[in-house]
């Protein structure tokens, strides 16, 4: 079965059309980097994917169903956490939000849920810090312990959008090594601006502005080759690779991945 199976999809806020004519297949266990301009349609895609929007034409479906119907199997990690630092609210209790399913408020939550959160926080290697404050925490240390959260819910599926935006360099590194050790089990999907990070890690690769394109860069080998000794993979053969059409957007591409971890060098 297919992660996500995307056919001829448009898509438009009354007169404005955001998506147009996107088909797209992720399979299982893919690694799947979604890159493009500001306003390109990349949230608007994830919002059609969770179910948030419906698709004006054409089809989607996730674990072969409506994306509604699949909801419980995805996991989500938006760019904006909401997560106030001043709150006097424990990562363990964070955590366990991410049971939908088994949250009950005038009672609280039972020792199952509180067993799986732990377990979630181990998977992201943060359980020493379960009764500690989410606001003594680093960024990084926060993103974790936000993706623990998406974790309760045993997903097939984790999105996450932009999920090194706010961390540091180092920070952003274990991110994404985290990612890649979920990704031995789950599907990922990332939407970001890191693209010389996207190229380490991501399997496959969108650009999306109004139209996709799409790359299989799961050889890196013969897809792209490196600069200097540090391996870097440039990420205008990406951008190139990803058809001659998206060229009036390198600029803005490369301008928002100052944030990556490896920098072209001359």
């Amino acid at each position: 079965m297919k992660s996500i199976e995307i056919k001829n999809l448009s898509f438009a806020y009354e007169k404005e059309l955001i998506l147009e004519n996107i088909n797209l297949s992720v399979e299982e266990k893919d690694f799947l980097a979604i890159i493009g301009p500001n306003g390109g349609g990349k949230s608007t895609l994830l919002k059609l994917i969770l179910g948030i929007e419906k698709a004006k034409k054409g089809t989607i479906k996730v674990l072969g169903k409506k994306p509604k119907q699949s909801l419980n199997k995805i996991g989500y990690v938006p760019q904006n956490t909401n997560v106030n630092t001043d709150f006097p609210i424990k990562v363990i209790e964070v955590v366990m939000m991410g049971h939908v399913e088994g949250k009950r408020p005038l009672f609280g939550y039972g020792n199952h849920e509180k067993l799986c959160a732990m377990g979630a926080l181990a998977q992201v290697g943060m359980q020493e810090y379960a009764n500690i404050k989410i606001g003594s925490l680093s960024g990084g240390q926060r993103q974790r312990v936000m993706i623990a959260r998406a974790l309760c819910a045993h997903p097939q599926i984790l999105i996450l959008d932009e999920p090194t935006s706010s961390i540091d360099i180092s920070g952003q590194r274990e991110i994404y090594e985290l990612l890649k050790v979920l990704n031995e089990q789950i599907t990922i999907i990332v939407v970001s601006h890191d693209i010389s990070v996207i190229l380490e890690y991501a399997s496959s690769a969108a650009h999306i502005h109004k139209k996709l394109s799409y790359h299989d860069i799961s050889d890196k080998e013969s897809t792209f080759h490196t600069h200097g000794n540090d391996g870097h993979f440039c990420e205008i053969e990406l951008l190139q690779m990803l058809g001659s059409d998206h060229c009036n957007t390198c600029e803005d591409e490369i301008e928002t991945s100052q944030k990556s971890i490896w920098k072209v060098k001359p």
